[in-house]
């Protein structure tokens, strides 16, 4: 047997022994999920929640509360609870250290649409029109239960993007002072032959911001996400923070993380 053959033989057996022995593999734990019945929906409903660092050390803090949209794991809550996480860094220090809410999706179609006249809309999507429901659990149900169980402070964040901005510019139209701040990402007003938009803006209360971003998308999606922040602005300017952004070299597909990016380095927290 030549010397090089005895020494692979002796490195694979050395190998073997280290992976058996030496080796341990545990979950890693980033948040958690809280599974519970909701009354208004008649559903049990699942949310993901991300704690910041220190929340468990520091219990005399209490955090802002940022509520996501398409917050199941294989949607949008890891990459945007990441985000978070990083913005939360001392050495970058954009975001206060916050916890993150992701409402996982059972019908996002039923959820965030109110119903529709268009006869595209009704064959596109059969089980629109839950949103009257959607946002009293959001407001009834989800909001109460999150305050209960975790230290939150008064400020609280809205993300939505696509049919999730839709039902965020909702939201914001008709139910203002539910959140402080609303980030709103490629927002589909067409819905319902943009019938949103053609309804005055005439806030009860003013929310402390508001930032709207589309990608290059196509006119009618970069029309009406302008639209939205034209239509606000008279209400809003000098009295809120409003912020707009085109990503030109971004799509559909990718504007929202770069977008939530952006809101976070340009709203200023209170």
């Amino acid at each position: 047997m030549t010397r090089a053959l005895l020494i692979l033989i002796g490195s694979m057996f050395c190998s073997v022994a280290f992976a058996k022995s030496e080796v341990h593999s545990e979950p890693m734990q980033f948040a958690s999920t809280l599974t519970f019945k909701s009354q208004i929906l008649q559903q049990s409903r699942s949310v993901n929640v991300y704690l910041p660092a220190g929340y468990h050390e520091n219990t005399q803090q209490k955090y802002p509360v940022i509520y996501l949209l398409d917050g199941s794991k294989d949607e949008d809550f890891i990459h945007i609870a990441g985000l978070v996480q990083f913005a939360n860094f001392p050495w970058l220090n954009i975001l206060p250290p916050s916890i993150v809410v992701g409402i996982s999706n059972q019908d996002r179609k039923h959820d965030f649409t109110t119903l529709s006249n268009n006869v595209l809309d009704k064959r596109d999507l059969p089980t629109q029109g839950g949103a009257k429901s959607f946002i009293a659990f959001i407001e009834k149900e989800l909001r109460p239960l999150v305050e209960q169980r975790y230290r939150t402070s008064q400020s609280s964040t809205l993300i939505g993007q696509s049919l999730g901005g839709l039902l965020a510019s909702e939201i914001l139209f008709h139910h203002t002072t539910l959140f402080d701040h609303y980030v709103i990402i490629s927002p589909s007003l067409w819905w319902d032959d943009e019938s949103l938009l053609a309804k005055p803006f005439s806030p009860s209360g003013l929310p402390k911001s508001v930032y709207i971003a589309v990608g290059k998308e196509g006119k009618v999606m970069e029309r009406v996400a302008k639209q939205l922040y034209d239509k606000i602005a008279p209400q809003l300017e000098d009295k809120a923070q409003l912020h707009f952004r085109y990503f030109e070299e971004l799509d559909h597909g990718d504007t929202l993380h770069l977008a939530v990016y952006d809101a976070f380095k340009q709203i200023q927290y209170q």
